[in-house]
């Protein structure tokens, strides 16, 4: 799942230079370039109640959200995790998460309690991007924090040994074998 940034439509439909007197391939993002984004990777997505984007997978969820003011707007690219861990498991998941925060930069993962006592991950990136920002940068960058969503979820999945959980399902067409 790769994207190759010059192969992206002028957004938005605006002459250049943009008339915000930006330098040519400054954008200020908004959620139409977010979805025409997604198209160009082939990423389904969904506007959920509150109006925001997400980009649905069989393990989690990645969604695509502006915050704040005008000119102090954040963009987040958050993914929730659906498996649920107990408060017993949160050791090992602190455990785990703080080695994947220290060696990558992105997504930075904690977790959540919910008020059932269910346990789960939620990984998050952020750009300002109320002044504007290249519009290259801002495709590499949420291209790699949704590439980088998905490697966690296997890595942790990996590193907490559930992998024998997803194995041992038929369903899957897998043996358990590796």
């Amino acid at each position: 799942m790769s994207i190759d940034p010059s192969s992206i439509p002028n957004f938005g439909g605006q002459p250049e230079p943009e008339p915000t007197g930006e330098p040519a391939g400054v954008v200020i993002p908004d959620q139409d370039l977010v979805k025409q984004l997604l198209e160009q990777m082939e990423l389904k997505y969904v506007v959920d109640d509150e109006g925001d984007l997400a980009a649905p997978w069989e393990e989690f969820r990645t969604y695509f959200m502006f915050r704040g003011d005008e000119d102090q707007q954040i963009f987040a690219v958050r993914t929730f995790y659906d498996r649920p861990y107990t408060i017993d498991d949160k050791p090992q998941l602190h455990e785990a998460i703080d080695d994947w925060n220290r060696r990558t930069l992105w997504p930075k993962v904690y977790t959540h309690t919910h008020d059932d006592g269910s346990v789960r991950l939620v990984g998050e990136a952020q750009m300002l991007v109320g002044l504007g920002v290249g519009l290259e940068h801002f495709v590499s960058s949420t291209v790699s924090w949704v590439r980088a969503s998905i490697e966690f979820d296997k890595w942790v999945t990996e590193t907490l040994g559930l992998e024998k959980e997803v194995d041992a399902n038929p369903e899957d067409g897998e043996d358990g074998e590796e």
